[in-house]
């Protein structure tokens, strides 16, 4: 199995910027993609950002020009840079790391609360 524990979450005014961070253990050789989810309340999960194990990015139209996900493969860390931050952005943050063998894993989710 695959942990990941996710950090950086917070409260920040619209405007402003979080870095949320993410670090894998366990069976971290499998891992191929990585990438950061979000669910607001009363709404769906949805992806947010992702990155394949050779830096190839994908990002939800909403967060285009705003977010940049980043990997470390040595340090099996992924990372969300959050700028110019709306009070629509606010949701519970989750992590989520894919492997080769077909294991899709969550971590517990960190909160982000963008205020008006």
């Amino acid at each position: 199995q695959v942990q990941l524990a996710e950090s950086g979450g917070g409260l920040v005014q619209a405007g402003g910027s979080l870095r949320l961070s993410c670090v894998a253990s366990g069976r971290i050789f499998f891992i191929n993609s990585m990438g950061w989810y979000r669910q607001a309340p009363g709404k769906q999960r949805e992806l947010v950002a992702a990155i394949s194990r050779t830096a190839q990015t994908d990002y939800a139209d909403s967060v285009k020009g705003r977010f940049t996900i980043s990997r470390d493969n040595a340090k099996n860390t992924v990372n969300l840079q959050m700028n110019s931050l709306k009070p629509e952005d606010t949701a519970v943050y989750y992590c989520n790391a894919r492997t080769s063998t077909g294991e899709n894993s969550w971590g517990q989710g960190t909160p982000v609360t963008v205020s008006s």
